[in-house]
């Protein structure tokens, strides 16, 4: 059984950046991951792809719609969604492949499949190859985050998407329908809205991006709309249904008025849950709050000592940037220095 000082579950933009301090300050360190790459959410199927189709998707628009008033002059442009998609995936993997590289150079072991608890300082590795056993004297819970799904809206990864089915598409949507006018529903939206579909949001508050700036939802409703973006705020959705190649969605308005919305594609885009399905923290006694977050101290130390958590898994901002520093202080913390 192969012994670390430290143990990282989870290759998001927090272990990742939790292993590499903690090997650079001599900690003997691995880290488990269950997909085969690495970089988690942000890198596979978040951050990094949502910004190489937006950068895809803005280039498009302008030679659509801005190059005449520069004195550009060309044939009417045509979307290759195929290539579009294909050039996000060449981003991503080059960037997961940084990721590897950084791995072996700090000399960091990768185990790739589902890690558990299975005490304090064991960590069983259920890959592909069967099961293997690893000890830590500290261990780093890194497993971010998924897509919350609505009770009456599961997706069927085809017509009723969450991000992830959004990324990759084989067609442009005719009329793509948005549930949640947060930052990843409105970023996709754009994408789309740019590219030539009918984008409608659909958002339960009474303002888009709600849990941030009042003038910033303003600023941004403005140009969202001037991209041809609908918004139906203060309308709580309550049923999603998809019949062939259709999805309709009922919601209420704030006059208590029934409302359907047709659409041949449904993103629902209402937030992130942390991700602990199968970790076995029962095995050890931590505990989770009632939104599912890991409960820690100001170190990021669960209720058991020697085992930290951080990034989407506990309290704050789902970001990969408070995910890295977090991951910083923690490797840091172990190799008894005096970080904040």
């Amino acid at each position: 059984m192969s012994s670390y000082d430290v143990i990282v579950i989870g290759s998001g933009p927090g272990g990742y950046v939790a292993a590499i301090r903690a090997a650079q300050l001599g900690k003997k360190t691995a880290i488990i991951e269950k997909y085969p790459t690495l970089g988690g959410t942000c890198l596979n199927v978040g951050c990094i792809p949502s910004k190489a189709l937006l950068d895809s998707s803005e280039h498009f628009h302008n030679a659509e719609k801005t190059f005449k008033d520069h004195g550009i002059d060309i044939n009417a442009p045509k979307v290759n969604l195929k290539q579009m998609i294909a050039r996000k995936q060449q981003v991503v993997d080059q960037t997961c492949d940084g990721v590897k590289f950084l791995m072996d150079k700090n000399k960091i072991d990768v185990h790739q499949g589902v890690g558990s608890f299975k005490d304090k300082n064991t960590v069983v590795v259920k890959g592909d190859d069967g099961e293997t056993e690893i000890k830590g004297e500290k261990i780093i819970i890194a497993t971010g985050s998924k897509p919350v799904e609505l009770p009456f809206a599961k997706f069927d990864k085809e017509r009723i998407i969450s991000s992830t089915e959004a990324l990759k598409l084989d067609e442009v949507p005719k009329h793509l329908l948005v549930i949640g006018g947060g930052v990843i529903g409105l970023e996709l939206g754009s994408v789309y809205s740019r590219l030539g579909a009918d984008v409608t949001v659909i958002e339960y508050a009474d303002s888009i991006i709600p849990t941030m700036d009042v003038a910033m939802g303003k600023d941004l409703t403005r140009s969202l709309k001037k991209l041809g973006i609908k918004f139906n705020l203060s309308h709580k959705v309550s049923d999603v249904t998809r019949d062939g190649d259709k999805v309709i969605v009922k919601a209420t308005n704030k006059k208590d008025e029934e409302v359907t919305f047709e659409g041949d594609y449904c993103l629902v885009s209402v937030g992130r849950r942390p991700y602990t399905e199968g970790l076995g923290l029962e095995s050890v006694g931590i505990k989770t709050d009632d939104k599912g977050r890991i409960e820690v101290s100001d170190n990021l130390e669960t209720s058991v000592d020697g085992i930290y958590a951080i990034g989407d898994v506990v309290r704050g901002a789902m970001l990969a940037h408070k995910a890295e520093e977090e991951g910083t202080l923690v490797a840091e913390l172990i190799a008894g220095e005096n970080p904040h």
